[in-house]
């Protein structure tokens, strides 16, 4: 019964596969063997480019690599530009350091003047 059951159903898989081909031979499509035949003529004829490249590339700077380079580096030392991603979201930075900033806020949740966590806020 069930080897029976696995013959149904790839005899069925053909049969929709071959109807499909069929119908789309009688559409006019195309085998792959005339795409390619066509897209080979159009190369030779000098229509589209060869290769996956001839897709619009971007435009190459004209400068050389080292070029840049330095002037990127010279940008930074001179404090034109910041390194890395960083610099595209500037920070205030605090120019306190760390362990003064938790003395001040342990103070002041010891005095109550904040609340613990993340909700912060005055307490009541």
């Amino acid at each position: 019964m069930f080897k029976k059951l696995i013959i149904a159903a790839a005899v069925s898989q053909l049969l929709v596969v071959s109807a499909f081909a069929a119908s789309h031979a009688a559409a006019g499509g195309t085998t792959r063997a005339e795409r390619k035949a066509d897209a080979a003529s159009a190369v030779k004829e000098g229509k589209v480019g060869k290769g996956e490249a001839t897709a619009q590339t971007e435009a190459k700077s004209t400068k050389a690599r080292a070029d840049v380079k330095k002037e990127g580096a010279a940008a930074t030392k001179a404090g034109d530009t910041g390194k890395g991603e960083a610099t595209k979201a500037t920070e205030a930075k605090s120019e306190k350091a760390r362990a003064d900033v938790k003395k001040e806020a342990a103070a002041a949740n010891k005095a109550g003047e904040t609340g613990k966590g993340e909700a912060g806020g005055a307490k009541k």
